[in-house]
């Protein structure tokens, strides 16, 4: 079972290929639900040698940047072997 951990959100590395799915507008109307609700759901990273990479969660992450959080909730999961 995942354990949500609180994690430094200047401790995740976005890929490049992921930030270009980015989409200022959800992320606005993001910011304004975890506002009125909270974070429902926690972004997904991984750990490698010295961070974080970001698995699942984009416009969550930015969301919480935007809204000026230092931390975010998030499952930490392993990375996927092909």
């Amino acid at each position: 079972m995942l354990r949500i951990e609180k994690i430094a959100i200047a401790d995740i590395y976005v890929p490049t290929e992921r930030r270009k799915t980015l989409h200022p507008e959800t992320v606005r109307l993001l910011a304004e639900d975890i506002l009125e609700k909270g974070m429902t759901t926690p972004i997904q990273v991984r750990k490698d040698a010295k961070r974080f990479v970001l698995v699942e969660g984009l416009h969550r992450l930015e969301a919480a940047k935007w809204l000026g959080e230092t931390t975010i909730e998030s499952y930490l999961v392993q990375a996927r072997r092909h």
